[in-house]
């Protein structure tokens, strides 16, 4: 650089993306969502490889955010968590960036959702503007991550016996609604 000359940094915008009930298909008990325990049970919703190449296509980067407690409390190893992260990787090759909170969810951590920890240490990483990102999930802590990130967010609705904390942005019904809302709403400049 000469001198008096300034380095100038591009923030991209990105789309953050719960796992669980997003992207995958959740398991339902007692009409609450829980994560798949084994590989084989890990199943993409429909259209989930199109919707992402439509989001990358927009000039979004990808970030998955995901808390699995089931880890953190012993009940879950961690290398079935990381080869389902693999197998999403290799199926859905537009994802940039998977990032995991393994806290057991019984104290606070600033990487689990709701805290925003995850979505901003992606965005340090990755030079994510978060003004023009997105959170997509399908719980009330991903809406309130968002939120508390300074994000846009789009609310998964499956009527979960759940309440949400925070009002989010759009409520829809399938991914694929979802990533449309995202397309129609921005202007990537």
């Amino acid at each position: 650089m000469g001198i008096g000359l300034t380095k100038i940094t591009v923030l991209k915008p990105a789309v953050f993306l719960d796992r669980d009930g997003t992207l995958n298909v959740q398991v339902i008990r007692d009409g609450k969502p829980y994560a798949p325990r084994e590989l084989k049970d890990f199943t993409l919703f429909p259209n989930v490889i199109e919707s992402c190449e439509a989001l990358k296509e927009a000039g979004f980067l990808l970030v998955v955010a995901t808390n699995q407690p089931d880890v953190g409390r012993g009940d879950m190893p961690q290398a079935t968590v990381e080869a389902m992260h693999a197998e999403l990787l290799k199926v859905v090759p537009s994802i940039d960036l998977i990032e995991v909170a393994y806290d057991s969810g019984k104290e606070p951590a600033h990487r689990r959702k709701p805290e925003p920890g995850m979505l901003l240490d992606a965005a340090k990483a990755l030079g994510i503007d978060l003004r023009r990102s997105w959170m997509v999930g399908d719980r009330w802590r991903d809406v309130d991550c968002g939120k508390r990130a300074g994000v846009k967010t789009v609310f998964i609705d499956f009527s979960y016996d759940e309440v949400l904390h925070a009002k989010p942005d759009f409520t829809v019904s399938s991914f694929k609604d979802a990533v449309s809302t995202i397309l129609k709403a921005s202007t990537l400049g």
